[in-house]
């Protein structure tokens, strides 16, 4: 299938294995091109789910999805013997869940919001550029997206300012 990566270190990951899975984005960090958009995709579906729970609710579980991320993205990392690999998404999910707290009900908030995180997480503003480049293993994987999820979550809040 041209569609996913052929890159040898995701031979060592295994869908079967929960964490991998989970760190793969249930599957989506396999694809061969833009895998961190697709990541953000396949959070969608997660979100969807999340979003009709009282607030409380929604940020204990996005508080969740962050510090098991720490655990899940480094494991997969120490699994395939690279540092922050293009497959491994989770980061890219837990973003995304930050983005929208508290975001209206509605598509077009979702598409906005999915929009700014993906801006933040390739722009990478400073400090996010500097936390990518500087800190390791699963905290560094997470938090630079948990930045750029901050950054989107602050601007999508002022756009529902604006315009309600």
């Amino acid at each position: 299938m041209k569609w996913l990566s052929k890159d040898k270190a995701l031979t060592r990951l295994s869908l079967k294995n929960p964490v991998h899975f989970l760190a793969l984005g249930f599957g989506s960090g396999l694809a061969a091109k833009a895998p961190g958009t697709f990541g953000t995709l396949a959070a969608i579906p997660l979100y969807l789910l999340m979003a009709p729970l009282p607030l409380t609710w929604y940020l204990g579980l996005t508080l969740i999805s962050v510090l098991a991320g720490f655990y899940i993205c480094g494991k997969a990392a120490n699994d395939m013997g690279v540092h922050d690999h293009g497959a491994i998404v989770w980061d890219e999910v837990a973003g995304l869940l930050i983005t929208m707290i508290a975001a209206p009900a509605g598509w077009v908030w979702l598409l906005v919001g999915f929009g700014l995180f993906r801006f933040f997480d390739i722009i990478k503003p400073w400090p996010i550029r500097w936390l990518d480049a500087k800190v390791e293993g699963g905290f560094g994987i997470m938090i630079d997206d948990v930045l750029a999820g901050v950054f989107a979550f602050i601007c999508l809040q002022g756009l529902v300012w604006c315009f309600s």
